[in-house]
């Protein structure tokens, strides 16, 4: 067996009464039973059974929107729920999911050193107020290597709004970029609420 067959993506089919078959087992699966695969690193692809188009992305969705309807379980805060949907259609939606991606690869990277320190430093509640501050600053670093990165495939176009390395001789300060991007959005929503009033 070669290792690109072994690594190869489990194949899940979905019939038109909802159920999911899984070719690699011969059985039904459930939601969460692709939910337990995911965690534990099982790679699959998901296709409808009739049409044979790849659904994956879909069926992600729904599994998504399951743990988040479980009392405890939500990931998304309502206003970065609010702020995606408003992507859709926009002229940054090309480059938000990349932005995702990468976020996601970074913090997943750092979730053990995470993971200890806060244990270090807030013992078993992971809600003190300075967390927020630790998370705050990998998204803020994230974004500046992101924008980074973007620069050598794109060397004619400028850093992204915001995107200024912390590190960096004369940076300005973190809280002045916030207060100002809030204020900014502030002020988007407003212009939206009054266009939505006048219509």
């Amino acid at each position: 067996m070669t290792n690109a067959t072994a690594t190869a993506p489990i194949t899940i089919k979905k019939y038109a009464n909802r159920r999911l078959y899984n070719t690699a087992s011969s059985a039904y699966v459930t939601l969460a039973d692709l939910a337990k695969m995911v965690k534990v690193g099982e790679d699959f692809i998901v296709f409808d059974a009739k049409s044979g188009e790849d659904i994956t992305r879909s069926v992600l969705t729904q599994i998504i929107f399951e743990q988040e309807g479980k009392e405890g379980q939500s990931l998304l805060p309502i206003t970065f729920l609010r702020q995606l949907i408003r992507f859709y259609g926009d002229s940054v939606q090309a480059l938000l999911p990349s932005y995702l991606e990468f976020s996601i690869d970074r913090f997943t990277g750092e979730q053990q050193k995470f993971r200890e320190e806060a244990r270090r430093a807030f013992g078993s509640s992971p809600f003190a107020a300075t967390s927020f501050d630790a998370l705050e600053e990998l998204t803020r670093k994230n974004l500046a290597a992101f924008s980074k990165a973007l620069g050598m495939f794109t060397p004619f176009v400028g850093p992204l709004p915001g995107a200024v390395d912390p590190a960096a001789p004369g940076a300005p300060a973190a809280n002045t970029d916030l207060d100002e991007l809030k204020t900014q959005l502030t002020e988007m929503q407003r212009r939206l609420d009054s266009f939505v009033d006048k219509r």
